[in-house]
């Protein structure tokens, strides 16, 4: 008998060995049940790898076969077209060429196509580093094609042509054109390529679509996108196209039609910037609105930025991409004041006729050092000032007391001012129909005590009566606020766009004035008292805008300067209204760090005005 030492690997290797030959040994039972777990295991894991593919990858994979026979050609829908209140155009699409690459019509060769990949980097003046990390980053799974410019030059596509090569092609598209660089910026914003998560929340979306980015495009994105055309290309084995077919006709995307004056646009935004340049400063905001129904008639910011090159901005000083109008929140200074003072006459804390004397400072005393009382500031010593002699003279004293109180003189107190507050509606965004708004902060004690370990105090109610401390505001509710003083009471909804209408020119959607909030009742005459002060601002010869005296049309008006980073620099605001006695505009300046706080907004408010009642008013009658 052969023992089984006395197999050999030879034999084994050249099966030479007698089935007499072979040891047989019994298989155990556990063997076979371990066999058929692990067998059951992998049938399980397959069926679930099927499932998935079947199921969870089915798009993609349907998608990836469709590309391997066809290729869908886009045909993009140039984007509806912005005018203003006239009628005049506020930007235009103009024909552009996107340059696309598809990879698995290159070269098989890595090396080739690497080489190929830097040819085209450098005529499309792209870094190499640069072009791989896109194409690294760049989702497969939703397109094989890349896009490599959505604005080729003609030099670039008559390179690119030369090189005949395979794999690159050339798409026809619209790129958007501001009408007047810079000075709209911030109303229309600017389109960008669609990423991920736009096309996971609009299944109408596809890839190397433009979408709007900031201001009104992208407010309004869905209605001026318009409808991609698309043609399909058949494909035989050898990648030879066969067939073509039209699948969808492209649709151009609607019309807007806005309550923004251009020429007023144009004028604010140059006189504004001429202004900041003479002061050696960088940073301001303009808005005009009318008070009669919210509309906005312009809405500047500076610095502004180039649509055409919005990358630039990413990196420029002062964030010219921040739309401070609607985002920017500061201390309003005494253009708060007129608030204050309808809270003070409507709680019944003085009347028309209360008299508070301003001897340029008030002292509280100092319950820890008595010998260090707290000292609150006047700008000038005012004497005896009433609520329209307070306003126009801008007195500190008069409402730190008619707030805080003093002596004999009963104040409101933080709780009923910030009541006030929130009926002028400093708490909340206005609505205003472009992206970016903000609403205000509103301090009270309550907040002081849990953010900062600390009681509030009389001085703290003093500070934010005049519009410093921890009270904040977007320049969009301060104008808001003084507009509804303005019409004595009535809060409209700030508007940019009036209308919208398809390409046949039906109305879509209307955008019609909306009331937020109607006060007349709850401030009766007393809102016609600071009217009357706001005017005194201007008329009286010591109103603090006096200077806006020889206007052709009465206006009221409110200065305000705002100290910030601990009395390192100032903010000055200007806001007023006219014609005085039916406003149809009123308007907001602010120049941040100014020389002389709101002097330096003075001029430009009055310019503004007499440009208005030259180009507007007088043609109107």
């Amino acid at each position: 008998m052969t023992r089984r030492s006395d197999i050999h690997l030879e034999d084994v290797l050249t099966d030479r060995v007698d089935d007499a030959d072979l040891l047989e040994v019994p298989v155990a039972d556990k063997v076979f049940r371990v066999f058929i777990l692990i067998a059951g295991i992998l049938f399980l894991g397959l069926l679930a790898e099927l499932s998935y593919l079947n199921v969870g990858e089915r798009d993609f994979f349907e998608k990836r076969a469709a590309a391997n026979m066809s290729d869908e050609k886009i045909q993009p829908a140039p984007r509806g077209i912005i005018f203003d209140r006239f009628g005049k155009p506020l930007l235009r699409n103009e024909p552009a060429n996107k340059i696309f690459l598809l990879p698995r019509d290159f070269p098989e060769s890595s090396e080739e196509r690497i080489t190929l990949l830097k040819k085209i980097g450098e005529i499309m003046n792209i870094p190499w580093d640069d072009l791989r990390k896109r194409i690294e980053e760049k989702d497969w799974g939703q397109s094989d094609k890349f896009l490599i410019s959505a604005d080729a030059t003609h030099n670039q596509l008559v390179a690119l042509t030369a090189l005949g090569i395979r794999g690159v092609y050339v798409e026809p598209s619209f790129k958007r054109i501001h009408e007047i660089p810079f000075a709209f910026s911030h109303i229309l914003g600017y389109t960008g390529l669609v990423n991920t998560t736009d096309m996971e929340g609009d299944a109408s979306l596809v890839i190397d679509d433009e979408v709007g980015r900031a201001g009104i495009e992208s407010y309004y994105d869905k209605f001026l996108r318009g409808t991609n055309g698309k043609e399909v290309f058949y494909r035989n084995a050898k990648g030879e196209i066969e067939d073509r077919r039209s699948v969808q006709e492209s649709k151009p995307g609607n019309t807007l039609l806005t309550n923004i004056d251009r020429d007023l646009q144009n004028f604010m935004y140059t006189r504004l910037s001429d202004a900041l340049t003479s002061l050696g400063r960088n940073i301001g905001a303009a808005i005009a609105i009318n008070p009669k129904n919210g509309e906005i008639m312009a809405l500047v910011n500076i610095p502004s930025f180039d649509a055409k090159d919005v990358g630039a901005a990413l990196t420029a000083p002062f964030n010219p991409l921040f739309n401070r109008a609607v985002g920017g929140r500061y201390n309003p200074g005494s253009t708060i004041k007129p608030l204050v003072g309808v809270a003070a006459l409507t709680e019944g804390v003085v009347t028309t006729e209360t008299k508070i004397f301003s001897k340029g400072y008030i002292e509280i005393p100092n319950p820890y050092t008595p010998s260090q009382p707290s000292k609150f500031l006047d700008w000038q010593p005012n004497g005896w000032v009433n609520i329209y002699d307070a306003l126009a003279r801008s007195s500190n004293i008069y409402f730190y007391e008619v707030t805080g109180g003093f002596e004999n003189q009963p104040g409101i107190g933080i709780d009923a001012l910030k009541r006030w507050w929130k009926k002028f509606m400093l708490d909340k965004k206005t609505g205003i129909d472009i992206a970016g708004e903000r609403e205000g902060f509103l301090p009270d004690p309550t907040w002081k005590e849990e953010e900062m370990n600390d009681p509030w105090r009389v001085g703290d109610t003093y500070n934010v009566s005049i519009g410093q401390g921890d009270l904040l505001v977007t320049p969009i509710e301060l104008l808001n606020y003084i507009s509804a003083v303005a019409n004595r009471g009535i809060f409209y909804k700030p508007r940019i766009v009036k209308e919208i209408r398809a390409e046949d020119n039906s109305i879509l959607f209307e955008n019609k004035p909306e009331v937020l909030s109607d006060i007349r009742n709850d401030v009766k005459e007393h809102i016609d008292d600071v009217r009357k002060g706001m005017r005194a601002v201007v008329e009286k010869p010591y109103g603090s805008a006096h200077s806006l005296a020889g206007l052709p049309f009465r206006v009221a008006a409110k200065t305000g300067t705002a100290q910030v980073q601990n009395n390192a620099k100032v903010n000055a605001f200007f806001v007023g209204f006219a014609p005085f006695d039916d406003p149809e505009i009123a308007i907001l300046i602010l120049v941040e760090n100014a020389r002389e706080g709101s002097l330096n907004t003075i001029p430009v408010a009055n310019d503004i005005f007499l440009w208005y009642y030259e180009n507007r008013l007088q043609k109107q009658h």
